[in-house]
């Protein structure tokens, strides 16, 4: 009988597909890519309309061989690689290597890795997509030239290994822009003012916040600037009668989020569970690739992860609403599924992220996943399954109170219906999610009227400074590149990891900081280069290479366009920008190896480390460490932070360079302090910005229980932010090689 060779990027892809298509069907992976440009050279030849060199990867060999191999067997070759521009070029060159041709029917690709989709596509082929082939290499390419002649400049007049890129030169200068922002900030003084009323005198009192001045009728919003300025405004108010001016009840609907794109994703990734925009795709992409589900075999749990809209298909609305008539009650679904509109810039070529099979909620496949792959499942589950629910409804009340021509105003609500909230278990927060605002109050109040006289029982006046803007997180940094039209969904995770990897920004937390090398090159860049740094110059770029895929734009044009002037300002730069000396700065130490020379402060690849000035007649390096607040449990030493090559935090004693002690630990030690079962040492556990005290022995009973009852205890205002109020946790024993990371 006739077979078909059906080539994917990842084994595991492979796995899941071939559950779906039987003997008749060979699955084999390229494992990625197969052709680049070459590493060593441009492989760009810019005076012949920019025609790329290809060549194999390295280490592909193997994998070619077999690939040819097997389709010289196959009666029908059949190139299953991602359904995006990535996909689409991998496919090409797929054809390249086993000589097919790209316009016959041999492309085949699916949104969801189900039976249904599979098949339908194996029965539905097509010519490989030659736009979306165009516009993936016109990103590489541009990609390339950009690196391939600014890296090097910033080798010659900086110091080597620095780089720059299209966009994560943008995102750099992002953060360094915010930084300028923070330090140029001047707070301005404000004072809050409350009004402790009572409606009787033995009544239990509520508070109203003054809100301005009343005058014609209309208000005047206004805030006191100075301590002088409340301390009049206090003896005024107090002059008059507190008197209901108005009363005025409601219903306020709170709306459903839309389906997740991979940018939402990543943010709520970030801002939920605490993970990085690497960690979200990676675990991303092993539940759309697939995951063993015991008897159910290798099974894919979400839609494809790289989309920018926010679009579903019928099918998955319709399953959606069974689930909640099931799970909830009809009374939760709506007459009519909402409908969620794309952004503006949207490619739309893909649906949202949403579940592959909703017979696989979260809790039934728990066992089956690693710590990241549940959290993460469980996030899109929740989204999408709220997302086609009921608003949730609250009635609102205010009440506005005068005090001469003085406004006290004091804002309430009560949630009358969950609707989508309980898909969520989000049920304690305000409809407006402004619990620290300074004009929202959130409480329960004594029936008032109109006219209504109310006693004072005191003024609470509360000084107050304007806040400079919050440094980036990832999730926030994500989220303006996407409004800024910079970068696409397949970008966002790799241009973040660039920037931290370069040492350019440096991560504390969830926020990002810029360094002093992000600092220097960002600003050599914007003297020299500002197209490259510009927004709006690289969100347009953007839009081109769009339109390329969409057939608007001729690739070759976009480059050329891009190039010409580009490539004269790197000629004009390298005879124009004098060389940028990074001064040292001294520690006012002795080189202990050579004692000549002193020690001095330098900006390396890695970062900063001390060495000899004498350098290179002396090679005597330091790495720089900051020091914890803890002392070494083993030597009692001073405990020091470092950083793992991901970024990770943990600590070791400072003689561990020396070998004196063997001190190591993902958890911060605490002084003094032993287990009482075991002996051993005690460390601070960090778990979701909530920190308790554990038992640094892993086989010690009491570090599980400690670890279980964390993950169990969770506060009241921690249960709103959380994914569901219902699932369960993780135990210690799950398997996950990341289970203590951020």
């Amino acid at each position: 009988m006739a077979k078909s060779l059906v080539i994917v990027e990842s084994p595991a892809k492979a796995k899941t597909i071939g559950r779906y298509l039987g003997d008749n069907y060979v699955l084999r992976s390229s494992v990625g890519h197969i052709r680049d440009l070459p590493s060593g050279t441009l492989g760009v030849n810019v005076n012949n309309n920019f025609k790329p060199l290809y060549v194999n990867m390295p280490g592909k060999e193997k994998i070619v061989r077999d690939l040819k191999t097997q389709a010289e067997k196959a009666d029908t070759v059949l190139l299953a690689t991602d359904p995006d521009r990535e996909g689409e070029a991998i496919a090409r060159h797929l054809a390249h290597i086993l000589d097919l041709d790209p316009n016959e029917d041999i492309r085949i690709s699916f949104n969801e890795i189900t039976a249904d989709s599979v098949k339908k596509a194996v029965e539905e082929p097509r010519p490989i997509d030659l736009d979306l082939v165009n516009a993936q290499q016109a990103r590489r390419i541009l990609d390339r030239l950009v690196g391939y002649e600014l890296s090097p400049l910033l080798w010659q007049k900086i110091r080597k290994g620095l780089s720059a890129g299209r966009v994560q030169s943008v995102a750099t200068r992002l953060i360094v822009l915010r930084e300028r922002e923070i330090e140029a900030f001047v707070p301005e003084e404000y004072w809050l003012l409350s009004a402790y009323l009572r409606r009787e005198a033995k009544e239990k009192e509520f508070f109203s916040r003054y809100h301005g001045e009343m005058e014609d009728g209309k208000v005047k919003a206004h805030r006191p600037g100075s301590r002088e300025e409340v301390t009049e405004l206090i003896k005024d108010i107090k002059s008059h009668d507190f008197i209901v001016e108005e009363v005025k009840k409601g219903t306020r609907q709170r709306r459903p989020y839309a389906p997740y794109t991979t940018s939402t994703l990543q943010q709520d990734a970030s801002r939920v569970l605490g993970f990085t925009a690497k960690r979200t795709m990676r675990a991303a992409q092993q539940l759309y690739e697939g995951v063993e589900l015991g008897a159910s075999g290798q099974t894919s749990l979400v839609t494809y992860i790289r989309t920018d809209s926010v679009r579903v298909s019928q099918a998955s609305v319709d399953s959606a609403r069974d689930y909640i008539k099931t799970k909830h009650g009809a009374e939760y679904v709506p007459d009519k599924a909402p409908f969620y509109k794309n952004k503006k810039a949207a490619q739309d070529a893909h649906e949202a992220i949403r579940p592959s099979h909703f017979d696989k909620a979260p809790e039934a496949v728990e066992d089956y996943l690693t710590r990241d792959q549940f959290k993460l499942y469980e996030l899109i589950w929740n989204r999408f399954i709220s997302s086609q629910m009921k608003p949730a409804k609250y009635a609102t009340l205010r009440v506005d109170i005068l005090s001469g021509t003085h406004l006290f105003r004091s804002n309430g609500e009560n949630l009358l219906f969950p609707g989508w909230l309980l898909q969520t278990g989000a049920l304690d927060l305000p409809s407006k999610a402004k619990e620290d605002a300074d004009d929202v109050v959130t409480m329960d109040m004594p029936e008032l009227k109109k006219g209504m006289k109310v006693l004072l029982d005191r003024l609470e006046p509360e000084q107050k400074f304007t806040q400079p803007p919050g440094r980036y997180t990832e999730a926030s940094l994500i989220k303006e590149l996407e409004n800024l039209g910079i970068g696409r969904p397949s970008t966002y995770a790799p241009t973040i990891s660039t920037i931290q990897d370069r040492q350019y920004v440096e991560r504390e937390g969830r926020t990002l900081f810029p360094t002093d090398l992000g600092i220097l090159v960002n600003d050599m860049l914007e003297d020299n280069f500002s197209n490259i740094v510009d927004t709006d110059f690289t969100a347009k770029m953007e839009e081109r290479l769009d339109d390329v895929e969409e057939g608007k734009e001729d690739w070759v044009k976009v480059l050329s366009d891009f190039y010409g002037p580009f490539h004269e300002q790197i000629e004009t730069a390298k005879t124009s920008i004098e060389k940028i000396e990074i001064p040292d700065e001294p520690t006012g130490r002795k080189c202990p190896e050579c004692d000549e020379g002193e020690l001095v402060i330098r900006m390396g690849r890695y970062g900063k480390f001390i060495a000899c000035d004498r350098y290179p007649e002396c090679k005597y390096t330091e790495t720089i460490f900051e020091e914890a607040p803890a002392k070494c449990p083993l030597c009692a030493s001073q405990v020091v932070y470092r950083k793992s090559k991901r970024g990770r935090v943990f600590y070791t004693c400072d003689k561990s360079n020396d070998k004196d002690c063997k001190f190591i630990d993902w958890n911060l030690p605490l002084d003094g302090k032993n287990c009482p079962e075991c002996g051993s040492y005690m460390v601070e556990r960090n778990y979701r910005g909530q920190k308790s005290e554990m038992c640094s022995n892993k086989e010690c009973p009491t570090r599980k229980k400690t670890k279980k009852n964390a993950t169990k205890s969770k506060s009241k205002s921690e249960k709103a932010k959380s994914v569901t109020a219902t699932s369960k946790k993780k135990s210690s024993s799950k398997k996950d090689s990341s289970e203590d990371e951020e």
